[in-house]
């Protein structure tokens, strides 16, 4: 852990933070991360589903190529996770969403 940190030190990820309020507004809320044990990095999350996530990767230009997925959980649910540098941090993307588990129908043999 990096101890003795100022405030000052997570400067990027806040500048970060502030310019993404100003910019994209007018986008879902994520929950937010900014720690002192990776003071350049950003951390977006999107616990709604993966529309929100999806909004926020086509803003900043996100390639879908680039996005990783992931279940966890006992493979209930589905994790995407991709990564940006915007405005000299490290930002981090990641949507949660329960995975579908289809029935079978008629009772299975």
């Amino acid at each position: 852990m990096n101890e003795n940190l100022m405030l000052n030190d997570l400067a990027v990820p806040l500048r970060a933070l502030r310019l993404l309020a100003v910019d994209f507004s007018h986008l879902p809320a994520p929950d937010v991360q900014v720690s002192p044990i990776y003071p350049n990095r950003l951390e977006l999350r999107f616990h709604s589903g993966l529309p929100d996530f999806e909004v926020w990767r086509e803003a900043l230009g996100i390639p879908p190529g680039e996005v990783v997925y992931r279940e966890q959980g006992e493979g209930r649910t589905r994790v995407l996770k991709a990564s940006a540098d915007f405005a000299g941090a490290a930002l981090e993307l990641t949507g949660y969403s329960d995975v579908c588990v289809l029935e079978p129908v008629g009772g299975a043999a």
